[in-house]
């Protein structure tokens, strides 16, 4: 079979029906392109490392580059990309700056990813 067979339906009749449910349940063009770019904050694993160590804990900056062995300032420029996608929120003590996850929602996206890498 030819590469570009796979891109044809063998049968040459278009389920009008089912094309426009599924239109019509698809979201708009401004959801697609903002998951878009959720999921590709998401494609970077020293992100993805970050945010399970906030899934774990509570922790600042100091606590991050000392469990991921990088530099404050490469562990700050990622926490920049995390928190401008709403992945994480911080609060100040004193002088010290606390990273969480933003909510349950990326913890559940956390949960899901691990259990569907591990699936045979």
């Amino acid at each position: 079979m030819e590469e570009n067979e796979l891109d044809v339906c063998g049968y040459l009749h278009v389920h009008e029906d089912k094309v426009a449910e599924v239109r019509r349940l698809l979201p708009d063009d401004d959801t697609l392109s903002r998951l878009s770019e959720l999921f590709r904050v998401f494609g970077d694993e020293t992100r993805i490392r970050i945010l399970y160590v906030l899934f774990e804990s509570e922790v600042c900056v100091c606590d991050i580059a000392r469990l991921l062995g990088m530099t404050q300032s490469a562990v700050s420029h990622q926490l920049r990309v995390l928190k401008q996608a709403r992945l994480i929120k911080s609060r100040r003590d004193g002088k010290t700056v606390f990273y969480s996850l933003s909510d349950d929602h990326v913890a559940t996206l956390l949960r899901q990813g691990t259990e569907h890498v591990h699936e045979e």
